[in-house]
């Protein structure tokens, strides 16, 4: 594909390209993807243009997709333009109006149009694409003026020490993200599915011969819903969130499962964390997440922003945000770019972390025995006089007691591993 010099940092560089017998569209060029050595565990299929730099590529590009929604007419576009970032190519299409058009280099989960039709109006949505066989391989979007969105507004708060900015503009971010997310609660919701999600941590986990290990019961108010997937601070501008392409874990790792909106929260969560480590911003972390979890608490559907979904004893929002940690180091092992920060230094801190939890298990076992051992004496001596109620009604009170000790030990939501310990 011709691009400039130094593009396409896309592709997992780390992994050789191999051969195959795979077809793709006209104008197109399907590439794999595998890992050696300690990267066994690593492949993808990736699809892109063999070249775009002039109007008759993109006519020969398109002539063989399945157009959907709003897309310009190929020879009415008389300019076209192509560089990349992160998630893939983007070519810049002139024509009467200006359109972009992302490419999606290894798809999508299949939900892109779901998500278009399902959200509110008020998100910048892709306003149109083309498939292949079903699959999405382009994105399209009117091209318009910009605001800052909130990555900048937030780094310049960060430089200049502002906490009220900083907590306005994460609090502002957390209640888009809770109204998107109350928006579409009645849309394509299914049970809690902690078996998969626990297979799919130890799957990473096993991928990157990782020293931490964590699976979790999770809460039953944790529905799976049609979640946004990788959510990030420069997603938001104004009171839009932007929803874009996949991220290149999703081609390392792909989702096989359903995933709660706490998820969504997570990922904002750790975007903010990376900020706050590259900013190098001397300002509270654990007061910023506050801001921002407390604005999401705000307008998400209660069930779902409940105190027993961010109960950390049985996951809460901190094994979501492991699970970003841990794309973060599937990402950079893909490309060997080095430990990924934050995400490396939080992971080191796992163990302390849960090992703080098994210690507070301890009082959630003696409130359980407390219960048991009450129960069982006055099975005993049933019927029980008034004295022998004594005895089971003080295991009662004491497990009672207990068992609101050990939520109270229960790790915040809005503190990170590396201060809990």
């Amino acid at each position: 594909m011709k691009m400039p010099e130094g593009v396409e940092s896309w592709r997992p560089a780390a992994l050789s390209q191999i051969e195959h017998t795979e077809i793709a569209p006209r104008g197109f060029e399907r590439l794999e993807f595998s890992g050696r050595g300690k990267l066994s565990a690593f492949s993808c299929s990736t699809i892109q243009p063999s070249e775009l730099s002039k109007t008759s590529d993109w006519i020969d590009l398109v002539s063989e997709l399945d157009a959907w929604g709003e897309v310009p007419e190929p020879n009415s576009i008389d300019q076209v333009s192509i560089s990349d970032n992160g998630r893939g190519p983007v070519a810049h299409l002139g024509s009467e109006a200006e359109w972009i058009a992302e490419f999606l280099p290894w798809g999508s989960d299949g939900l892109l149009r779901k998500r278009v039709n399902s959200y509110p109006e008020s998100c910048d949505l892709p306003c149109g694409g083309y498939s292949w066989n079903g699959s999405d391989v382009i994105l399209i979007r009117n091209e318009i003026s910009q605001i800052p969105n909130s990555r900048e507004l937030l780094s310049e708060a960060l430089e200049n020490g502002d906490k009220g900015k900083s907590d306005e503009i994460l609090r502002k971010c957390g209640r888009s993200l809770g109204a998107l997310h109350n928006h579409v609660r009645d849309t394509r919701v299914t049970p809690p599915d902690p078996k998969r999600w626990n297979s799919r941590v130890a799957g990473i986990e096993e991928a990157l011969h990782a020293r931490s290990i964590w699976r979790a019961p999770y809460s039953r108010d944790s529905d799976c819903m049609l979640s946004i997937g990788d959510v990030r601070l420069d997603d938001f501008r104004g009171d839009s969130i932007r929803i874009g392409r996949p991220r290149l874990s999703d081609a390392l790792h792909p989702p096989d499962c359903g995933f709660p909106a706490i998820r969504d929260l997570a990922s904002l969560t750790h975007d903010l964390s990376r900020l706050h480590y590259s900013s190098g911003s001397q300002l509270d972390i654990v007061g910023l997440r506050l801001s921002l979890i407390g604005g999401w608490r705000e307008t998400a559907p209660s069930k779902w922003a409940s105190e027993n979904v961010f109960y950390s004893h049985r996951g809460g929002l901190a094994i979501w945000e492991y699970e970003q940690c841990l794309l973060d180091v599937v990402e950079a092992t893909s490309h060997q770019s080095g430990p990924p920060q934050p995400a490396v230094g939080l992971i080191e801190f796992v163990p302390s972390f849960q090992k703080k939890m098994f210690n507070n298990r301890t009082i959630g076992a003696l409130s359980i025995m407390a219960g048991l051992f009450g129960i069982s004496t006055l099975y005993a001596s049933f019927p029980p006089s008034l004295q022998e109620t004594f005895m089971p009604s003080l295991c009662f009170i004491a497990s009672i007691v207990l068992m609101r000790a050990y939520r109270r030990m229960s790790p915040p939501p809005e503190a990170p591993f590396n201060r809990l310990v």
